[in-house]
């Protein structure tokens, strides 16, 4: 009879910060990788040890150790010191998709110089996996995956399985049943090493289906067990019906996939926390950081690299090297615990400190390429401005931007001479300031300077724009027209081609589709409730009051008005909601804290979303603030967006009637993530939410018909124990206060609504939520502002055209995922995925040279349609 073959895997889950600080980690990284190469290189039967597959934790090391580079290329050259194939194990589920790939991208590409990037998706301890994931892991040739959190064991009797994505991409899995930390701690005694091989075993081989057991060697920040191998000869010796080795994932996957046979094959993503806790909620703790994290993944992906690609058509240099910076240091936030919020207070401000340099790069690299492309162009004005469209394909519609101004009368004009409206949303006099940083670095050029300046927030109504490309309008003084600002209105409604929507008396909004003349009530409530979870999971506190805007009794509104312009109406109003102070307060029934909110809610001129701008100034502990959309659609599924594509996710999961007879680590809310929108659809309508800020929502309501967005919510710790929604032991340090967790002050929250006709992919919703979230950018060229104020630049030859397109692909109803150079040669990458739940779109031939995988160098077949959740990556040579 064959022995079961246990694979020791020694190995260290290292986060590279939690509730202490990454510099922490650093110092004591250090002292463990010199402690594991010393061990590998000194005892050859110490075969293998895996460093959590995280090849930015070898960039960390050689920082200070730079002497041993070539020590760990050999290690890693021999698959005997095992990294890749990730930067860092980040979250699945509300990280961005080019984030995600990016991870592996750079990832694989250190760990391959370094000597080899381990060909398995290891994610020991990520909060869930994400559906599409397989998919992903095979454009980077990676077909076996290993894990710990995700699936129930009332799905899953074994431990071996086939992953099957969204896509249909199948991959083997196999689940780490009992954590990555189950064979830590290993007697040495022998009475005591044989009752623990009995019970420790014995219970993985009741869940395998092989006669091979993974057994890990480790556990958080774990130091290399250096007398391993010796006791793993005392397990042979003590168990001889076992076979025990000292093995790595590689060696141990390649085992299972000869032996194993018939597996089941589970569909999808893996967000059960029946067995290990998966921490749906998590989507929303520390919303600022959230707020950071995406406003930042969407402004490299959707504007700065397709402008710097724009920008290295026309002859300037790509900034390969500022990138990864860049996204390294989104990548060390976008670690599970990181991302999660799930932290110290301490560790939480160095991801904000990370987030603050990330956006400061990515904001100067976009103003400098702009400003290379703009001093180059003919200008017909001395206030010119250069919009820039990072879409491949023409785009017009209303863009806000700042500018510095005259105080003259003036109208915009584009190049063809066409007038566009505009109007000033507000200005501030700054002309001693601008004008005295003006440098004059070459005397004998006149250059005009106004005699005052203001800088101004405009919205203007652009022309067309070219596809992956620029042009420009300009301000022109000598056609006089009065300045265009916002006209006020004492009234409590607003409209455009589009809507017609009142503020009611009960603090809610009536939304009339003049497409459809359909009328939706109760919109933009606003709930407030208690939260008596942690940096883990939201859970309502044992007595709780909700408190909803529509409650004339708890709500009042004030100075609602109406602005009016020719690009925009907003409504303007303030509510101030009597809420509890805290969950003292709460228990007890009293409301004495005012919790103000500013919301403005906008419609734009040929626009067919409804944007709210919310402004709160939070003053109250532990609670949680969202927003309601009544759908008026009885639901069973939601649709959202999630890694390259659509999920539809029940509305109600069966397992919440069951969960606590089944003893399950917590319970199973129906809280979902999302990329950028949700929504609710029948056959012949629809409504759904686009965020730019916390990826959470639950859609609520007797019917199931109405989406409640999750603006923030703020609690008191790391971990606490006995939560309604996670009974028993605390997820985090139960001891570590958390202050800045409670949010207090003021913060804002952007977020847009649209209603459909017809079917969700006749709707294009997916379409709309990438413009939404890809506004045009604008640069100034203006002589006065050359100083100090933008760092001063010399004349330039004016060689470049006044309108500029360098790439169109209009022909395909495929979303745009990315568009940049090519890591190696000159080629650009752009990838396009599936956003539709059952149409196929078409993706015709001549657009590249060829397909190719995540790693930008294997061909991979061109596919001439993309199914449900399919993307493709292409090479173009222009």
């Amino acid at each position: 009879m064959q022995k079961t073959k246990v694979h020791i895997i020694p190995h260290s889950h290292w986060d590279k910060e939690w509730y202490f600080t990454s510099s922490r980690s650093k110092i004591y990284l250090i002292k463990h990788i010199k402690e594991v190469l010393d061990v590998l290189e000194n005892k050859e039967d110490f075969g293998f040890f895996l460093m959590d597959a995280q090849s930015s934790l070898i960039e960390d090391y050689l920082k200070y150790c730079p002497s041993d580079e070539e020590r760990l290329k050999k290690l890693i050259s021999e698959k005997r010191f095992l990294t890749g194939p990730w930067n860092t194990q980040t979250d699945q589920l509300v990280i961005s998709q080019e984030s995600v790939v990016r991870n592996l991208y750079y990832g694989i590409d250190y760990a391959d110089k370094m000597g080899h990037s381990m060909p398995i998706g290891y994610a020991p301890d990520i909060f869930g996996q994400g559906g599409n994931m397989p998919q992903i892991y095979r454009h980077f040739d990676i077909d076996k995956f290993l894990f710990w959190r995700g699936v129930a064991d009332s799905r899953l009797k074994q431990t071996e399985f086939i992953w099957e994505g969204d896509d249909g991409t199948q991959m083997l899995a196999v689940q780490i049943p009992f954590g990555y930390y189950y064979g830590a701690n290993i007697p040495e005694a022998d009475e005591e090493i044989i009752h623990y091989l009995d019970e420790k075993i014995s219970a993985l081989e009741n869940k395998a289906s092989t006669k091979h057991v993974y057994f890990p060697n480790g556990l958080d920040q774990a130091p290399v067990r250096k007398n391993l191998p010796e006791l793993v000869k005392k397990f042979n010796r003590l168990n001889s019906e076992r076979e025990y080795i000292i093995d790595s994932p590689e060696n141990f996957m390649a085992e299972i996939e000869k032996d194993c046979q018939n597996l089941p094959i589970i569909h999808g993503e893996l967000t059960e926390g029946k067995n290990s806790r998966i921490h749906k909620s998590i989507f929303s703790s520390r919303a600022d950081l959230k707020q950071a994290n995406n406003k930042i993944e969407n402004f490299i992906v959707n504007i700065l690299e397709p402008v710097l690609s724009i920008s290295y058509s026309l002859g300037n240099r790509y900034p390969h090297e500022e990138l990864a910076e860049i996204w390294k240091l989104m990548f060390a936030n976008a670690a599970h615990d990181s991302i999660g919020a799930c932290n110290s207070d301490s560790t939480n401000r160095d991801i904000a400190s990370r987030y603050k340099i990330a956006q400061d790069m990515s904001e100067n690299l976009l103003d400098l390429n702009m400003r290379l492309i703009s001093r180059k162009i003919d200008h017909n004005s001395d206030f010119s401005f250069n919009i820039f469209n990072p879409l491949p394909y023409e785009r017009k519609c209303v863009t806000e931007f700042t500018a510095y101004i005259p105080e003259d009368d003036f109208r915009i004009f584009d190049l063809d001479g066409k007038e566009l409206k505009y109007v000033i949303k507000e200005k501030t006099e700054l002309t001693d300031y601008v004008l005295s940083q003006h440098i004059y670095l070459n005397p004998s050029k006149k250059a005009y300077m106004p005699e005052k300046v203001y800088k101004a927030k405009i919205l203007v109504e652009t022309g067309s724009v070219p596809a992956m490309g620029y042009t420009q309008f300009y301000i022109d003084m000598a056609k006089k027209e009065k300045q265009k600002v916002e006209k006020e209105y004492q009234i409590n409604e607003i409209e455009n081609e589009f809507y017609h929507i009142t503020f009611e008396a009960n603090n809610t909004l009536t939304i009339k589709d003049k497409k459809s003349d359909k009328i939706y009530h109760n919109q933009m409530i606003f709930e407030e409730n208690g939260d008596d979870g942690d940096s883990y999971n939201y859970s309502p506190p044992r007595k709780d009051m909700v408190i909803r805007s529509s409650d004339l009794q708890n709500t009042k509104s004030e100075g609602t008005k109406v602005y009016k312009s020719d690009v925009e109406n907003v409504l303007k109003l303030q509510l101030n909601m009597k809420v509890p102070k805290d969950l003292e307060s709460r228990s007890k029934g009293i409301n004495s804290e005012n919790f103000r909110l500013n919301i403005e809610v906008s419609l734009r001129k040929n626009d067919d979303l409804v944007r709210f701008s919310v402004k709160a100034d939070n003053q109250v502990l532990s609670h949680r603030l969202c927003v309601c959309f009544d759908t008026e659609i009885a639901g069973k599924f939601s649709t959202a967006d999630q890694l390259f594509g659509i999920v539809q996710r029940p509305v109600y999961l069966p397992e919440m009637k069951t969960w606590e007879k089944e003893e399950w680590q917590e319970t199973p809310v129906s809280i979902e993530p999302m990329q950028s929108f949700v929504s609710l659809h029948d056959e012949n309508h629809g409504t759904a939410v686009i965020t730019e800020g916390v990826r959470e929502y639950e859609i609520i309501g007797k019917k199931y018909d109405t989406i409640r967005l999750t603006l923030f919510r703020t609690f008191s710790h790391m971990g606490k124990t006995d939560l309604l929604y996670r009974p028993g032991r605390a997820s985090g340090e139960s001891i570590i206060e958390t202050p800045d967790a409670q949010l207090l002050g003021e913060f804002d929250f952007s977020f847009a609504l649209t209603f459909f006709e017809g079917s969700f992919d006749n709707a294009h919703i997916a379409k709309k939520a990438k413009e939404y979230l890809t506004p045009m950018p604008v640069y100034q060229f203006s002589e006065f502002l050359n100083g100090r104020l933008i760092y001063v630049y010399c004349d330039e030859e004016k060689t470049l055209p006044q309108k500029y397109s360098m790439f169109s692909y209009k022909d395909t109803e495929a979303v745009m995922s990315a568009f940049k150079k090519a890591e190696n040669g000159d080629g650009y990458i752009i990838r396009y995925f599936n956003p539709f739940i059952s149409k196929t779109v078409s993706i015709k031939n001549n657009i590249a040279d060829k397909a190719v995988m995540l790693d930008e160098r294997s061909s991979t077949e061109s596919k001439n349609e993309l199914n449900f959740c399919e993307f493709q990556t292409y090479l173009l040579k222009l």
